[in-house]
């Protein structure tokens, strides 16, 4: 979730579905295959198509958005969403507007990441939504209200080619870091298994 669905929240989504080509980075804690839908969306009308500059990026890295359009934030998307991944925190405070009961599964990028190292991996058989609510403990939803940028990922969208290079980088750091904690590889559960 960003702003205008054109630059943000199309890479990261478009990085977590690369990222999960991978056959292990679908296998929950317990071993089992899970099943992964991943969506992006925007504060903005829908049907807009990216920056040539996002497209550009995204090639780079083997990804192709060119096809991509922008696709307007709703409550029926926020509903089946088993957690929504925003850009800023600004992002967060719309979701949960358009549907308060999304806040214990709304997180900034940043924050996921943040709170995820604290909490740790999932667990054997834990379940996401367990998983999320170890990282939703604690959270006031007054944090939403406030300003500070440190939980945003920087919007490139107008600026030179290599901001957008900077936000693709930042974003697949990110994006590995909770996926890794979503989906732990084999290998590392066999070797202590």
């Amino acid at each position: 979730m960003c702003t205008a669905n054109l630059c943000r929240s199309p890479m990261a989504a478009a990085l977590f579905r690369r990222r999960l080509r991978a056959p292990e980075s679908t296998t929950a804690p317990d071993g089992t295959l899970e099943t992964v839908a991943i969506g992006s969306a925007g504060l903005l009308p829908s049907g807009v198509a990216p920056p040539r500059e996002v497209v550009t990026v995204m090639a780079e890295l083997g990804i192709d958005l060119a096809a991509h359009r922008s696709r307007q934030i709703s409550a029926e998307l926020v509903a089946v969403a088993d957690v929504v991944v925003c850009m800023g925190r600004r992002h967060a405070r719309e979701v949960v507007l358009v549907d308060p009961a999304a806040w214990p599964r709304t997180f900034t990028l940043k924050e996921l990441v943040r709170r995820g190292e604290r909490v740790g991996p999932r667990r054997a058989g834990e379940l996401l939504p367990d998983w999320l609510g170890r990282l939703h403990a604690g959270r006031e939803r007054a944090g939403l209200v406030g300003q500070s940028t440190d939980d945003d990922v920087e919007d490139p969208l107008g600026g030179p080619l290599d901001a957008y290079r900077t936000t693709a980088g930042e974003l697949a750091g990110l994006v590995d870091h909770v996926a890794g904690r979503l989906w732990a590889p084999r290998m590392a559960r066999r070797r202590s298994g």
